[in-house]
């Protein structure tokens, strides 16, 4: 097994136990690894720290798969991990009911680059990273042993594959998908997901537990709900008893989708819903030119900024956004606002918010701190896992 050994001092990440091992802390690497092949990691006094998957195209040269410096990369621990990844999810009240959730979270679940998403007897599979590539089979074998499902779902079609030289690949690893549509139910809500083109691995499980926040928060509410996609927040809303709910995305495929959605559950009132394709900040100054306010709105775009590299520009996207937000708001109103942008942080989001709050010329104060649902957990010492942050925050 070919040794990576890293610069001075650069052991105390791997020492905290967090999973990545850039370009810039490898001194070299002693013997022959292709790429996704197991690597000893070394420390510059000889330490051994655990084994790496080791990836020479990224800048994230290598991933840790164990701080066990006796572990054996094999087929029996991919099994293991992925089994207990399930378990964890299982034994949680709040998801074991649940028909659509994460099963594993890449490094929060000790698995680099792998996403696995259930949804009924289907389950999702996106591998990001040439280690996970490498164990695919092993992975894909233990989805099915853990899971039960009748088909696993390739869904390996993400941009970040060619930054680790892997091309993407989509299709059934194992089984076959269902004839029709795929429907889940979240929180008594029926959904269409779409694993084949819908965004991600076909729906965004993180915003479970905030579509029912919003179910919550939005009876006897006019609701606004902005980059709307399939329309989870909006019919969670109807379910709380919105008065009314306008739902704008520019995609009009998702808004057919959203429609289709609203149809499944012949339990809302679909009077209720008005469904706009259209551009969102357009859209926005469209209302705000007519005079109109609502009680609730939900700000859910997608990201900004896909590093720190684009914060600045993203800042201004995030400002101008909940700007338009604040100034449609009726007097008690609440917004609820979300980034997904890694390169935005909480505290910088928290401060966006705020200024934009400030121009609008309203008093604002949070009344919810807004996350990923608790199959998306973060590792404590990555703590980059934790990408999507929002703020419910109410004026008056």
């Amino acid at each position: 097994m070919a040794r990576l050994l890293l610069h001075p001092g650069k052991e105390r990440t791997v020492l905290r136990r967090h999973p990545w091992i850039f370009a810039g802390s490898v001194d070299r690497l002693d013997g022959r690894a292709r790429p996704g092949d197991t690597v000893d990691v070394v420390a510059a006094d000889g330490r051994e720290l655990g084994r790496a998957a080791w990836s020479p195209a990224s800048q994230i040269r290598a991933r840790m798969w164990s701080f066990d410096t006796g572990a054996a990369i094999d087929h029996a621990l991919f099994k293991r991990k992925v089994a207990e990844s399930v378990a964890r999810r299982a034994s949680h009240p709040m998801l074991a009911t649940q028909d659509g959730q994460r099963l594993i979270h890449g490094e929060s679940d000790g698995l680099p680059g792998v996403i696995a998403d259930r949804y009924g007897a289907v389950v999702v599979l996106q591998l990001t990273s040439a280690g996970a590539e490498k164990w695919r089979d092993a992975i894909v074998a233990g989805l099915v042993q853990a899971t039960g499902c009748t088909a696993v779902y390739e869904r390996s079609d993400s941009d970040v594959r060619r930054l680790e030289g892997l091309e993407p690949r989509t299709g059934c690893a194992w089984g076959e998908l269902p004839d029709g549509p795929l429907l889940i139910t979240e929180n008594g809500v029926r959904m269409e997901v779409d694993v084949v083109g819908g965004h991600k691995t076909g729906f965004y499980l993180d915003q479970r537990d905030n579509r029912k926040l919003t179910g919550e928060l939005a009876h006897g509410r006019r609701v606004l709900n902005c980059f709307c996609y399939t329309g989870g927040f909006s019919l969670q809303a109807l379910a709380g008893g919105a008065t009314s709910v306008l739902s704008i995305d520019s995609s009009g495929p998702a808004l057919a989708t959203a429609a289709r959605n609203l149809a499944h559950n012949p339990q809302l009132d679909a009077a209720r819903a008005a469904w706009q394709e259209d551009d969102v900040f357009e859209a926005l100054r469209a209302l705000r030119a007519e005079g109109q306010t609502f009680d609730l709105i939900v700000l859910d775009p997608p990201k900004f900024a896909p590093s720190a590299a684009h914060a600045e520009r993203a800042g201004r996207a995030y400002k101008d956004i909940n700007l338009f937000g604040f100034r449609l708001l009726a007097p008690g109103g609440i917004l609820m606002t979300y980034s997904c942008s890694g390169g935005i942080g909480l505290e910088m989001f928290q401060k966006i918010v705020a200024s934009a709050a400030g121009d609008a010329g309203v008093d604002a104060r949070i009344i919810h701190r807004l996350a990923a649902a608790a199959d998306h957990p973060v590792g404590l010492a990555v703590p980059e896992g934790e990408y999507l942050k929002g703020l419910a925050v109410q004026v008056g």
